[in-house]
């Protein structure tokens, strides 16, 4: 489950640190990024769909999130990825949880990432397309060592909201995200963001 982040979620060389940023994407991007700052809490219900290199579809599958600042909770059928804000836990749907670092996941990209609009010290972006209702942004990481190449973000004009980000990985395989919806006002309790081993199966084990 984590490797849907991985790719997505997930080039440049360090020399294109002082490369410059559009302005006219920064504005898209802040529009939509200040809305989740000032967010106490936010669900969304994605599509994923995966494609090949040559454009063969490799499956659709159903996510749901709920964030707040640095703590999430990502889930796809059985599996579940629940963030503290410190450690992040990927249970696979069966027996195996998979404990790690915020820090060590710091080379894919993190719902925070993705939505909270604060890119410009992992990317260099610009505005590719303004035509329609939608706003296309191209990012590129500035960190060669990311495991993707390009996303590019999708964005409603009129309500300046994220609707549709795509992944080029490092082989040349799509990843596409499509939000059928999101609450930036959502209700979301402390418990829901602590990993709690009672609630997986008893056999299940942890691997740090």
């Amino acid at each position: 489950m984590r490797n849907i982040y991985l790719s997505f979620f997930l080039l440049v060389s360090s020399l294109t640190v002082i490369a410059q940023n559009d302005p006219a994407a920064k504005k898209v991007i802040d529009a939509f990024g200040s809305k989740v700052k000032a967010s106490n809490g936010i669900n969304a219900a994605f599509i994923l769909n995966s494609f090949t290199s040559k454009g063969r579809s490799t499956g659709s599958k159903a996510l749901t999130l709920s964030m707040r600042g640095e703590k999430y909770v990502l889930k796809q059928g059985k599996t579940e990825i629940i963030c503290d804000g410190k450690d992040i836990y990927n249970f696979d749907g069966a027996k195996t949880i998979t404990k790690s670092s915020v820090e060590e996941g710091a080379q894919t990209l993190s719902p925070q990432k993705l939505l909270a609009g604060s890119y410009d010290k992992d990317f260099t972006y610009k505005l590719v397309s303004s035509s329609g209702n939608t706003n296309e942004i191209e990012l590129k990481p500035i960190d060669n060592r990311k495991n993707f190449q390009k996303v590019n973000l999708f964005f409603d004009k009129a309500k300046s909201t994220l609707t549709k980000a795509r992944i080029l990985d490092k082989s040349n395989n799509i990843t596409e995200l499509k939000v059928n919806a999101i609450n930036l006002n959502a209700n979301l309790s402390d418990a829901l963001f602590v990993f709690n081993p009672k609630k997986y199966p008893k056999d299940a084990e942890i691997i740090d």
